[in-house]
């Protein structure tokens, strides 16, 4: 049985029973693997808020946070990301690319009360909060290119297809729909699974078969991968203050995703003794979800200056849809072939749509916050999250769904990730009515299985600057973030497949103006 393909997004394997069964550990994690949004403020100390209190991004970490608000404000962000990467194919030579955008990271309101010094009450006051916040960045472009030998090239791949899908191919090449790469394979003249399939259809097909010949020398492989899109949270909460010592908060976020990626995989052969010049194969996806989560926050005040914070997060549920498309394109020179030559084949897969869930992981929080009078303070946080506890299932309530079973791919996501711990510093400096900030965030590598200098960790690097008057504030921030990522475009039976590392760093700035009133 042929592998699947632990591709980012789709697999080549489209539609093999119905619908694409690209659903897997990559998808858990891309929604799963989150980064810490919000304004300005809360990106210059690096997300590290979980016990700070007064502070927007307390809204989607920490919602106690909101009971230290003595005052109401309102703000809107807007952000510039430019990235950039270096990818390798089997520590090859490098190749560069690069992936910017423009983005919102944060719109919200702040409503607070707060009694009278004079009121003997408990319940001090609270504030609520309603905001829009960015928390993931799927802006990434990769591009990588190499050379591979014919038992690790994507003919073997193909080599290893199911016998049982030769039946299902001939029905698509009759038919002239394409569900899967083994009927576009089949249609572009890289299979002959049916030998009658040339003498019937087409006798001037080329004499050149994956079935019987191997490919000559190396074989150059190469791919771009574009993706794009964002995750965000729209919050609702509330934070109240008990006697200035204990704060209690609580909040629910309503989560809506968009990725796209576009995929072009090349593999070409030079050799004057094959037919076979090259193939081109194309991929399109499009994932859009919404979900829902809650969270509940404290946040003990020990003394005047240390604060004690922690918070825990429901896993997020959400319903995705996925809709894409494969084109396969083959080119062929006269060798071997008679008559009419065959030389520029295209044909492209039926575009499909699936609907499916998909359940992210509990996140836990705690922190510890210490305010140096009226000249800032440190802050810093530890985070948990499970990513092997996330789980993909069917939704068969959906106009794209069925009763698929998901207990392989959700047994691969328990095999692959781990647990992991997240940590956060801030600190934040006052001078009358500047601010100035910094800020690092390190996110433990999710996967159970990693070789030595080939962590997937991601590490962030923030500054920031702000002026923060009575009645409105201006904040700006920059967070440089480094990461890796290890991609093969299909998998063997050898597990001999090519493996591309890629690289990756982006810059973000973003500035925040608000009103206090």
């Amino acid at each position: 049985m042929k592998k699947r393909i632990l591709w980012l997004c789709l697999a080549l394997a489209v539609g093999q029973a119905g619908h694409a069964y690209a659903q897997g550990p990559d998808d858990a994690l891309r929604y799963s693997r989150l980064q810490f949004g919000g304004p300005a403020r809360t990106q210059g100390i690096a997300g590290a808020n979980v016990a700070l209190g007064a502070d927007f991004g307390n809204l989607t970490s920490n919602p106690a946070g909101l009971g230290f608000y003595q005052k109401s404000e309102a703000h809107v962000g807007v952000g510039v990301g430019i990235g950039s990467s270096n990818s390798s194919l089997d520590g090859s030579g490098k190749v560069g690319d690069n992936a910017n955008s423009v983005n919102v990271p944060s719109i919200g309101l702040v409503l607070a009360t707060r009694r009278p010094d004079n009121d003997q009450s408990y319940w001090r006051g609270g504030a609520f909060a309603l905001g829009f916040t960015r928390l993931a960045d799927y802006n990434v472009a990769s591009n990588y290119s190499g050379s591979v030998t014919d038992n690790r090239s994507f003919f073997q791949y193909l080599r290893e297809g199911d016998p049982g899908q030769f039946g299902n191919v001939n029905s698509q090449f009759n038919n002239n729909q394409y569900t899967n790469i083994d009927g576009l394979a089949y249609a572009g003249y890289l299979t002959d699974q049916l030998v009658s399939r040339r003498n019937q259809n087409n006798p001037n097909a080329p004499a050149d078969s994956i079935g019987t010949r191997n490919r000559i020398g190396n074989i150059a492989q190469g791919e771009r991968i574009v993706s794009s899109g964002s995750m965000s949270q729209f919050d609702l909460g509330y934070g109240g203050n008990y006697r200035d010592k204990l704060y209690i908060g609580v909040g629910v976020g309503v989560v809506s995703s968009n990725y796209r990626q576009s995929r072009d995989f090349l593999e070409e052969e030079n050799s004057a003794a094959t037919p076979f010049t090259n193939l081109l194969l194309h991929d399109e996806l499009r994932t859009t979800g919404t979900g829902i989560n809650g969270r509940l926050g404290l946040i003990y005040r020990v003394a005047n200056a240390v604060r004690l914070g922690a918070s825990v997060q429901s896993p997020t549920f959400m319903r995705m849809t996925d809709t894409y498309s494969t084109s396969l394109n083959t080119n062929f020179t006269p060798q071997g072939q008679t008559g009419n030559i065959i030389s520029n084949v295209f044909n492209s897969t039926v575009p499909g749509a699936y609907d499916y869930t998909i359940t992210t992981p509990f996140r836990a929080n705690g922190g510890v916050a210490v305010v140096i009078g009226k000249y800032g303070f440190l802050t810093g946080d530890v985070e948990y999250v499970g990513y092997g506890q996330a789980r993909i299932n069917n939704d068969p309530n959906g106009a794209n769904g069925d009763n698929s079973s998901f207990a392989a791919q959700n047994q691969l996501i328990q095999d692959t990730y781990r647990n992991t711990v997240n940590f956060r510093l801030g600190a934040e400096g006052r001078f009358d009515i500047f601010r100035a900030r910094l800020g690092f965030a390190t996110y433990g590598d999710p996967y159970k299985t990693t070789s030595a200098g080939n962590s997937s960790a991601q590490n962030f690097y923030t500054v920031g600057l702000g002026i923060r008057q009575k009645s409105f504030f201006v904040d700006a921030s920059g967070v440089y973030t480094t990461f890796n990522r290890y991609y093969s475009p299909y998998t063997l039976d050898s597990g001999q497949q090519p493996v591309a590392a890629v690289s990756n760093t982006r810059f973000t700035t973003s500035i925040t103006a608000g009103l206090i009133f």
